[in-house]
């Protein structure tokens, strides 16, 4: 008797879980960031985030898109791609999105060196 497999839900539950627990440590690193450069605002690397000098900072982030990834290519999967077209789209749309965030959190900390958090405030 054959029977058809069942959708691969499980991938998609473990892409959540290494996406959710990566964003806990890299709020928790960021945080710690941006207390130390409130601390040190006249340091040239306050309010700004390198790969080179923060490396806990850029692992978690790259945890964060890893657990994207497999939940998207998860969710491909289930909806009846094949394994290689699923996680190809999804590595392109997480390379796309997450080069965009890391931008968009450079930026915003640069406003903050600039304008403190009043320059944040949407009014």
């Amino acid at each position: 008797m054959y029977y058809l497999p069942q959708p691969p839900f499980f991938v998609a539950i473990i892409g959540v879980f290494i996406a959710i627990t990566s964003g806990a440590a890299f709020q928790n690193l960021l945080e710690q960031k941006l207390k130390k450069s409130y601390q040190d605002s006249k340091q040239q690397t306050s309010f700004k985030i390198d790969p080179t000098q923060d490396p806990a900072i850029a692992i978690t982030f790259s945890g964060i898109c890893l657990g994207v990834w497999v939940f998207l290519g998860g969710g491909l999967l289930v909806l009846g791609f094949g394994f290689i077209p699923a996680y190809g789209v999804a590595l392109l749309l997480t390379l796309f999105t997450s080069g965009l965030v890391w931008d968009q959190i450079n930026d915003v900390l640069k406003q903050l060196k600039e304008g403190g958090s009043k320059a944040l405030e949407l009014e």
